[in-house]
């Protein structure tokens, strides 16, 4: 491609997603000046709810949006050849048998391992010391000491290890911790103690004294975490989800946490969000409803932009792009 040839490069944003995945021309206007030798390769049109998606698909090379046009892609985007998505999990994508076999999928996944080990750290403390109970108790006013023993030499059980995956890993593991991971093939990083296949999560689970699930939501892992798999779980787990609400029953766990059967949970992903105000989840004991916090951070646009021109220059570079997703793995 010849240095003095531009490229179309169209963001779109839907005014109804959380402001922090925006795509504003103010954050577009700083990413340029932190890449300014990159984003002179650029002409770029800014997008919302589609209001010029049309006009812009026509002559669009890259695009950036949470929510591609899948109708009619081709036809519609002759030159399209790369849409990276300002998240991570693209399971409202799925299947892929609309994308073109020419055009690249990126996610934005490795944008969140920070955020996420803080608060699994957050998360495995809160619970352990019982904190949920202790606030119950607190609006209550009643008295109880409820004593527990140091974290450390407590065993979480990490449902995929990812990016996500791995930060959950970090925070146990920098809490005394062991860390078993469960994968698709058994095999996880330096921060887990021992790995094993999703084939043997049966035999594990029974020794989670916290099960942490942080997989992408694709069709084998959809309901993942049902009734009977929560109910191996040992008297006195707990759950914490940063993942996706498909993976676990949240019906079959209000049913637990309401028995006393688990210690408590945290939830920060819900079907649908906002979690609806009539939600029995509200109100579960033990339970501590998050909206959707524990993974991004202030400045996410600019920070999906800053990667974004990283795997740009690969681009031109005719290198391979980070971030590919696998059209049959889903993620």
């Amino acid at each position: 491609m010849p240095r003095s040839a531009r490229l179309h490069l169209h963001l779109e944003t839907a005014r109804t997603s959380s402001a922090h995945f925006h795509l504003t021309e103010e954050a577009w206007a700083a990413a340029a000046r932190r890449h300014r030798a990159l984003a002179r390769r650029l002409r770029v049109t800014i997008g919302w709810d589609g209001e010029i998606l049309d006009a812009a698909l026509g002559t669009a090379d890259l695009m950036i949006n949470s929510t591609p046009p899948r109708e009619r892609l081709r036809e519609r985007a002759p030159r399209l050849k790369w849409i990276q998505t300002t998240g991570a999990g693209v399971e409202g994508l799925l299947p892929l048998d609309w994308l073109p076999d020419d055009i690249v999928l990126t996610n934005n996944s490795g944008a969140h391992g920070p955020k996420a080990e803080d608060s699994c750290t957050m998360a495995l403390l809160a619970l352990h010391a019982r904190l949920p109970q202790v606030m119950a108790n607190q609006r209550d006013r009643v008295w109880q000491q409820i004593l527990t023993p140091p974290i450390a030499g407590a065993t979480a059980v990490v449902i995929g290890f990812g990016d996500l995956g791995q930060a959950a890993g970090r925070a146990a593991k920098k809490l005394g911790m062991k860390v078993i991971a469960i994968t698709r093939r058994g095999t996880a990083t330096r921060f887990a103690d021992a790995a094993y296949p999703a084939t043997r999560i049966d035999r594990v689970l029974p020794r989670a004294d916290y099960v942490i699930v942080a997989s992408p939501l694709t069709p084998l892992t959809r309901g993942l975490l049902g009734a009977s798999r929560l109910a191996l779980l040992k008297p006195g787990a707990a759950l914490i989800n940063i993942a996706r609400a498909g993976i676990v029953d949240y019906e079959a766990l209000r049913g637990m946490l309401e028995r006393g059967a688990l210690s408590g949970a945290v939830l920060d992903v819900f079907d649908p969000e906002p979690l609806p105000a009539g939600s029995p989840l509200w109100s579960t004991p033990n339970l501590m409803v998050l909206p959707h916090i524990t993974c991004d951070r202030p400045g996410y646009a600019g920070f999906v932009l800053d990667r974004w021109f990283e795997n740009f220059e690969r681009f031109l570079g005719g290198r391979r792009l980070k971030n590919i997703v696998d059209r049959q793995l889903g993620y």
